[in-house]
């Protein structure tokens, strides 16, 4: 049975820098604040006009460049800010990629998109469904942020990563997709929330429409995010008879520096073996495990041979952790 395998890997982060002095000029806060908070000190947001769909395209445009070999034969793309609601986003980047009628569809987790989809795009693999899958996480948060929210305004951000997966008969190689843990809890639901036209309101059980700006309960998600992610961790190490001591970079979604403190203080991690990028990324979503793996590529901190942990907490709630031997691949990064 064939698995899934990471042949390349593109990213792309919009050219418009926001700090946080320019964050405080529509809330009640300072940037020595928002820093110490979040860890965040300066974040990407895209021109307007610019759509989820074109910040997809780009990081998939590189990613195919890297790859530069047979053509993909399905596109997987991870957003919660897509385009429209209907259709989904990824017939959009496939057409403007010109990859021609094959099948392409959205998934959404929120900011665990990224396992989602490389899950669901391993499976296609394993069943046979396709032989090479252009994987795309992609975000514009800036447009369901509410500029005046102290809780939401400072941490998201935009941008976008793409992964080629292609499959192989050698299980043993690296960049093989290891064993994947996912899970979610409904009550939760109300930690993350980006409401749509129809939302049903909370408060009294009925639909009406609201403004569909992204809402955050920050106390609990932070507990709920430490929590399942170093759970996570440990029942992928346990699948994979590992060792933690045997990985060499852990790259969690970057949600909030304080949470990828305590994750890695739960875990007994060295701060030397975990990627941190929120500081000039911000919180992009299902963007930010992919955008950190091309960053840690492209600064030599990852090398071919290096085993890789991967863990995510998001809206629904949802996480999950997987992880893989880094492979000697192309990495075309902004």
């Amino acid at each position: 049975m064939p698995v899934a395998c990471v042949r390349a890997l593109g990213a792309y982060l919009p050219p418009r820098v926001v700090d946080n002095e320019s964050v405080c000029a529509s809330i009640d806060s300072t940037p020595e604040w928002i820093s110490s908070r979040t860890g965040i000190e300066t974040r990407r947001v895209v021109d307007a006009g610019v759509a989820t769909s074109d910040v997809a395209t780009e990081a998939a445009r590189r990613a195919l460049d890297a790859f530069g070999s047979d053509p993909v034969d399905m596109v997987v793309l991870a957003t919660a800010t897509p385009d429209y609601i209907s259709p989904p986003t990824a017939p959009l980047v496939a057409h403007a990629l010109g990859l021609g009628p094959i099948p392409a569809f959205d998934v959404s987790a929120a900011c665990s998109g990224f396992l989602y989809g490389l899950s669901v795009a391993a499976a296609m693999i394993s069943a046979g469904t396709a032989q090479r899958i252009l994987f795309v996480c992609a975000e514009t948060a800036s447009a369901f942020t509410d500029p005046g929210d102290r809780d939401t305004a400072a941490i998201f951000a935009d941008g976008a990563a793409a992964v080629i997966l292609e499959a192989t008969e050698n299980v043993d190689a690296a960049g093989v997709l290891g064993s994947f843990v996912l899970g979610s809890e409904g009550r939760c639901a109300d930690l993350v929330m980006i409401p749509g036209s129809g939302a049903r309101d909370r408060a009294d059980g009925t639909l009406g429409f609201t403004t569909p700006f992204i809402t955050m309960d920050g106390k609990p998600l932070f507990v709920q995010a430490v929590t399942r992610m170093s759970e996570a961790v440990r029942d992928v190490a346990a699948r994979e008879g590992l060792d933690l001591d045997d990985i060499a970079l852990f790259v969690p979604h970057q949600a909030n520096g304080r949470i990828i403190e305590s994750v890695a203080d739960e875990l007994e991690i060295d701060p030397d073996r975990v990627v941190v990028t929120i500081d000039h990324t911000g919180n992009t979503i299902a963007a930010s495990i992919p955008l950190a793996l091309a960053e840690a590529a492209a600064g030599g901190r990852l090398s071919a041979g290096d085993r890789v942990m991967l863990t995510a907490f998001g809206a629904g709630a949802s996480w999950g952790a997987t992880t893989f031997v880094w492979p000697d691949i192309a990495v075309a990064a902004s």
